[in-house]
């Protein structure tokens, strides 16, 4: 089974070689790793062409923010199977892909999930929240859990029915994504008990007019897929208190 992992970049040459390690690091053979850059203007592209002989494919052009970048990562991708990587993330172990991928293969899975560490952008080692995803169930959703973005992983034919990312979100579109294929689709879901990423805390989560525009946008997601909007985004608060508790 070929994997196309995609990662959408747009001013981060700070961590973007990370990224990029980390996926070529891995164990497993057959990985189509698609690169796709918002033309940045720092130096992020051209740490990216330092590797440009190991990326499949590299697109570097204007766009409206990460999901476009992501769609269109996702429109080029030819891999059986498609996974995230955020610029700012990098891969948990060497092996974590072969680990995904037989996941698929024992269970027959549309969508696999596992879990993830939220770290301190400046040292990684630093755990901030640990994020375990926990058992599948439509009900749990239903009632605001969704695994962690970045550790899910999606058969290619199902993307092919059920849609690419909704561009009119700047924040929400992941949870919008992430509602329709686990609530409103019909797939095969599976659990990875595995930490699949560590992605870094930044300063944006916490900036105040952000915030806003998160919950704005959440409440949009919730109320357009039918849902009482409040209450399911203080159920979807009320699921990450867990990742807090931490070693």
């Amino acid at each position: 089974m070929k994997v196309s992992i995609i990662t959408s970049c747009f001013n981060r040459e700070a961590t973007i070689a990370q990224a990029i390690e980390s996926v070529l690091a891995q164990d497993y053979p057959d990985i189509e790793y698609i690169v796709v850059d918002g033309a940045s203007k720092d130096n992020s592209l051209k740490v990216i062409n330092g590797y440009k002989d190991r990326i499949a494919k590299i697109i570097s052009e204007p766009d409206h923010g990460m999901y476009e970048g992501i769609n269109k990562g996702i429109r080029v991708a030819t891999g059986d199977i498609v996974g995230l990587l955020h610029s700012d993330d990098f891969l948990f172990s060497t092996d974590i892909i072969s680990k995904i991928v037989e996941r698929f293969k024992q269970t027959n899975a549309d969508f696999v999930y596992g879990d993830g560490l939220f770290v301190d952008f400046n040292n990684t080692e630093k755990v901030v929240r640990n994020w375990i995803g926990g058992s599948y169930s439509k009900w749990k959703v239903r009632n605001g859990w969704l695994p962690l973005h970045p550790t899910c992983y999606i058969k290619r034919a199902a993307i092919e029915i059920y849609g690419l990312y909704d561009e009119s979100y700047k924040i929400a579109a992941d949870s919008d994504f992430l509602f329709r294929y686990l609530y409103e689709a019909d797939l095969k879901v599976e659990y990875l008990k595995e930490y699949i990423v560590r992605m870094r805390m930044g300063g944006l989560s916490t900036d105040s007019k952000r915030r806003k525009q998160m919950w704005d946008e959440d409440i949009r997601m919730y109320r357009s897929h039918g849902l009482n909007p409040t209450l399911t985004k203080l159920e979807k608060m009320a699921w990450k208190i867990p990742q807090f508790i931490h070693l």
